[in-house]
């Protein structure tokens, strides 16, 4: 019975502290963090975009670059100018719906951390109430438990009674001449508080942030491509970037830029929770990643594409005439394609894409890490998998019966990445403003000329047989006038399409 009287104690909650609350500081002094909010993801926008353009310039790493400099120029069917131009307008849409989300939200405050740390500790006092009765469930004695463990170990004695802490209870004297007693928060309530506030939180706020972004821009994406009408209204625009680079990530139709990008962040933040800070990083950071995803490099040290499979190399497949709709998931990882069955499955068909592979394989085997192929597709699942939902697509590609077989270059490897083909180049058909026969015969000769430059090479495509030198750094001068010729500005932009 003597042991009994250390659990004959008050079941209150530790008190919660008093708070006094002022201002977040800036992060970037003067510039308050709303304002900083909508100008850091143009920043980083343009200062990365830039980064890429001076790389491309230079010609620094062509061993990685996914496309020669010469597809940039003959490949594409718009002109930088144009390209610079709606960037902006998506932008300027872009600092507007971000100033007036600003206004819906409170401003940031600090002074509050140990209270919502405390209210934690308390969630935590609180869901050890469970435990004497899911004890009982099955069948064990919680008190008798802890009167065993309470001399050795006070700590799990208190949490086998359910949270009861006799040895951190106090009592006061009120005015009134009655005794109070006060319970505590034990150590590790408090860390686990401290963890759950300051890092679990969070992280579960950008993850949930991640998905929804990520689900609402693959199924908008997705239903871009299938329903023709919005393809050729809206997302046409977006793939007269046959050949993607940087500064091109955010080059859309306005509607579509707004709805895509800047809407769908948007929900994600609000449906997340996030505060200014929080929002002013996740918006920026998936700014960084749109950009690296359209940078034309198959980097092995990047760290954007190193996380995450959804890289340039993946999006790269998507902007070609032979892939065109599949890999819709951007801008983080690639969950919806390989669920929902659209990721391509036709391997690195692309001899454009040797370069980058032996580069990298390279790199990879110096590490002793494990290669994988640029596109992140293993062309034995195009004969494996179910073909849904492409299963129509070859039957419907009507419009390539009238174009030659030499003009459907590369070709892809039979089964599903067959189908994904034929109805990619006939969406390409389809859009006859952007689009055509011509971006077919065009990447068909581009593909010959990179096939026969790596046939004379003397070299397999196998990435360890081929030495990172090889890189085809030859053809950047097969077309007069390409980007690396040009002396204009900074973006190189060109008045020809």
């Amino acid at each position: 019975m003597a042991n009994q009287s250390h659990f004959d104690t008050s079941f209150d909650l530790p008190p919660l502290p008093n708070y006094q609350t002022t201002l977040m500081p800036p992060f970037l002094p003067p510039i308050p963090d709303k304002l900083l909010t909508v100008i850091l993801p143009i920043v980083a926008y343009w200062g990365l975009s830039m980064l890429f353009h001076w790389i491309d310039t230079k010609d620094y790493f062509p061993q990685y670059r996914l496309h020669t400099p010469a597809e940039v120029s003959s490949r594409n069917r718009v002109s930088r100018r144009e390209v610079v131009r709606d960037v902006v307008i998506q932008q300027v849409v872009q600092t507007i719906v971000g100033w007036l989300l600003g206004m819906t939200e409170p401003d940031d405050v600090v002074g509050k951390e140990s209270y919502d740390v405390a209210v934690w500790a308390r969630r935590i006092r609180t869901a050890q109430r469970a435990i004497p009765g899911l004890l009982t469930f099955v069948g064990l004695d919680a008190g008798g438990i802890a009167k065993n463990l309470y001399m050795s170990h006070p700590m799990l004695a208190g949490v086998v009674m359910g949270g009861r802490y006799s040895t951190l209870q106090t009592t006061t004297m009120a005015s009134d001449g009655f005794v109070d007693t006060i319970n505590g928060f034990t150590a590790w309530e408090n860390m686990l508080a401290n963890a759950m506030y300051w890092y679990v939180v969070p992280t579960l706020q950008y993850g949930v942030a991640i998905l929804v972004v990520d689900t609402w821009q693959y199924f908008l994406h997705r239903a871009m491509h299938m329903n023709r009408w919005m393809y050729t209204t809206f997302h046409s625009r977006h793939h007269r970037l046959y050949v993607p680079y940087a500064y091109g990530a955010l080059y859309n139709h306005p509607f579509e830029g707004f709805l895509l990008d800047t809407l769908g962040a948007s929900i994600a933040y609000k449906i997340a929770g996030m505060n200014t800070r929080q929002g002013m990083w996740f918006f920026t950071g998936s700014t960084l990643k749109t950009v690296d995803d359209h940078c034309g490099y198959a980097l092995p040290w990047d760290p954007l594409q190193r996380l995450t499979s959804n890289n340039a190399g993946y999006h790269d497949v998507h902007h070609q005439s032979w892939g065109i709709k599949t890999n819709f998931s951007q801008p983080f990882f690639t969950f919806w394609d390989r669920v929902l069955g659209t990721v391509w499955t036709g391997g690195d068909v692309s001899a454009r894409y040797a370069k980058a592979k032996i580069a990298a394989q390279k790199k990879l085997d110096q590490g002793n890490e494990q290669a994988t192929t640029i596109t992140h597709s293993d062309v034995a699942e195009s004969a494996t998998q179910d073909p849904r939902p492409y299963q129509d697509d070859k039957k419907n590609a009507t419009g390539l019966s009238c174009i030659p077989a030499r003009d459907q270059e590369p070709l892809p490897p039979a089964g599903k990445a067959e189908l994904q083909a034929a109805g990619s180049r006939q969406q390409v058909l389809d859009d006859r403003k952007d689009g055509g026969a011509q971006v077919l015969v065009q990447e068909a000769v581009e593909e010959k000329e990179a096939r026969s430059l790596l046939k004379r090479s003397g070299r397999r495509r196998t990435a360890s047989s081929l030495s990172q030198t090889d890189s085809l750094k030859g053809l950047k001068d097969r077309v007069t006038g390409s980007m690396h010729g040009r002396a204009g500005a900074i973006l190189g932009m060109e008045s020809n399409r």
